[in-house]
């Protein structure tokens, strides 16, 4: 059963923390932050402070912050739904499914390869989202508002990946106000989680692939781009492991043969060319890809129709939205053939 989507997806009881969920820390200072972030709708007085601790150590955040910058496009999502208000971003950066892209008022920074960070500095921000493809630009960002709170809360090497991705939420949940919102997208991913988790046979091998620029590309088991982490937090029963393996965002250079051969019961997909190219006249979806490869043709994944893909906009919005909904996908077709 082929499952690709096209759509738009559309508290924190500090008391209740789970230590899984603090593995990035966070701590109130006072209190007094309500759920509206906008601040317009802010007087000073009305405004509280509280320690996160993120990737770079321990920071004074002022909650709400009144004027903030997103860099970080695992969030983008996350701060569109809370109604989160943005100086400026990397809109270049945001697929259409973001609102903000429509938001002509926020200034845009452009995309991480020729980014124009002298305009973080026009925006007087007290608060920068930083993160994945800008992490690079952090001390430059540093340097260029250092007066500012730059918080990283990217999910870190070695650490549970679906952990990582609630520890983000939480705290981000902390900073606006949205502690019930965010535990709602934490207690999300966790239903999703144990939803494949029910439905998923070890026995059943899988494959993850990443299709871009019409090729069929190898995404490793635990470490590879976007997929790779989905093997460990649900229990996932690798087709095929190969030494060496890397983060690439096209996937690593494994034949289709080699992919074939390892007869994978389901496939699981990133389309990367469906988030940059799909309006590109040449640009063919993974699942036409997959389907019409002479190479894969006797897979019991292409054979059977195991072929899951991510939703479209995924290589520019990994957000815990994103996985929640592949992973409810996945655990739907799981259960079609159960």
């Amino acid at each position: 059963m082929s499952s690709t989507r096209f759509t738009n997806r559309g508290t924190l009881a500090v008391v209740a923390l789970s230590a899984a969920l603090l593995a990035g820390g966070l701590t109130a200072c006072s209190s007094g932050a309500g759920s509206d972030t906008s601040p317009a709708t802010h007087s000073a007085a009305a405004l509280s402070s509280i320690e996160i601790t993120d990737n770079n150590g321990t920071h004074t955040v002022t909650t709400p912050p009144q004027s903030v910058v997103a860099l970080d496009n695992r969030t983008f999502e996350t701060l569109s739904q809370w109604g989160v208000g943005l100086k400026a971003a990397a809109v270049s950066l945001m697929p259409s499914t973001i609102s903000y892209t429509t938001d002509k008022s926020i200034v845009d920074i452009g995309n991480h390869r020729e980014p124009n960070l002298e305009a973080i500095v026009a925006a007087k921000p007290d608060l920068v989202i930083n993160g994945q493809r800008f992490t690079q630009y952090t001390d430059e960002i540093k340097s260029l508002v250092p007066d500012t709170t730059i918080l990283d809360l990217d999910p870190r090497d070695g650490e549970p990946f679906d952990q990582e991705l609630k520890r983000q939420t939480t705290v981000l949940g902390e900073v606006f106000g949205k502690q019930a919102e965010a535990k709602k997208l934490n207690d999300d991913l966790d239903g999703a989680i144990a939803r494949v988790k029910k439905a998923y046979k070890p026995a059943d091998t899988v494959m993850a692939v990443n299709t871009s620029g019409g090729e069929i590309g190898f995404i490793a088991p635990h470490v590879g781009r976007a997929l790779g982490p989905v093997y460990d937090f649900a229990g996932l029963t690798p087709a095929l492991q190969v030494q060496g393996s890397s983060k690439d965002h096209k996937g690593d250079d494994i034949s289709v043969e080699a992919i074939a051969s390892s007869n994978p019961t389901w496939i699981l997909v990133m389309d990367r060319d469906a988030a940059i190219s799909a309006d590109d006249p040449s640009y063919k979806p993974a699942s036409e890809l997959l389907k019409n490869s002479q190479a894969l043709a006797g897979v019991t994944a292409v054979k059977e129709g195991n072929i899951v893909t991510m939703p479209a906009d995924t290589y520019t919005n990994e957000s815990i939205q994103t996985y929640t909904e592949f992973l409810n996908d996945f655990a739907a077709a799981l259960e079609s053939r159960a």
